[in-house]
């Protein structure tokens, strides 16, 4: 959905419309989702949806970097963080990719899992693409309760223009993304990085392995997964 022609009023409203339409039918599907117009509003939301003394498995996100939500669980002081992506002032991860798998690991065994999401459908299903599926597997099991915080421009009419998304946004962006800030090359050469069109290619560094369609919620764990969409642009 192309809308950069709006003005920040007309853009207000119409994320509020399509956050709207996606809620009641997240709702159908039995999952819960809420929206805030803004990021400085969702990051209260969030923090009041975890409790104090769980534990917070994070997956990569620049939704969540730009909302400030990490400084703000550590300004509360109330929760221990597991965050595989810590960088140094260089950009580089800290203890290397061993140490970082490690924690992504611990992510599976936390209380809470905070995360984005590259899209949702007006029809209310998440769709995720990952490289290695350290983001999108805790979204589907092994933390008791799952958080997905999303804004508004990655709304989508179906699972087709979802996909569409990813391939011709989310993943070639976030490559070049890694090869850039975080020094990860070998992501440099990939064809959607080098063309910015996806060639399905078969790279060993290719960033789109696993794609998940979340279109409900086990009955086993009622209640596990809430959605926050925020009314502005953010992420990828």
């Amino acid at each position: 959905m192309k809308n950069g022609f709006m003005k920040s009023e007309e853009q207000k409203i119409f994320y509020e419309n399509l956050a709207g339409i996606a809620i009641k039918n997240f709702a159908k599907r039995h999952l819960n989702a809420q929206y805030v117009p803004s990021k400085e509003e969702a990051v209260p939301k969030i923090l009041e949806l975890i409790p104090d003394g769980a534990t917070v498995g994070v997956g990569d996100s620049m939704t969540l970097l730009e909302i400030g939500i990490f400084p703000a669980l550590k300004e509360r002081g109330k929760n221990e963080m597991i965050y595989p992506f810590d960088r140094n002032e260089e950009g580089y991860l800290i203890g290397g990719f061993k140490k970082t798998d490690e924690i992504m690991h611990k992510v599976l065994l936390s209380d809470v899992y905070l995360s984005g999401t590259n899209a949702i459908t007006l029809d209310g299903k998440l769709v995720n693409t990952d490289g290695g599926g350290n983001r999108v597997a805790p979204m589907i099991f092994g933390p008791k309760k799952v958080i997905i915080v999303v804004s508004a421009n990655k709304i989508v009419k179906d699972v087709n223009e979802a996909l569409l998304r990813i391939k011709e946004l989310c993943a070639p962006v976030n490559a070049l993304r890694h090869g850039i800030e975080h020094h990860d090359v070998e992501f440099m050469e990939l064809p959607c990085v080098k063309t910015g069109i996806c060639a399905d290619c078969n790279r060993p560094q290719r960033i789109c392995n696993f794609t998940t369609i979340i279109e409900g919620e086990s009955h086993f764990n009622p209640g596990r997964m809430f959605i926050v969409i925020i009314g502005e642009p953010l992420g990828l």
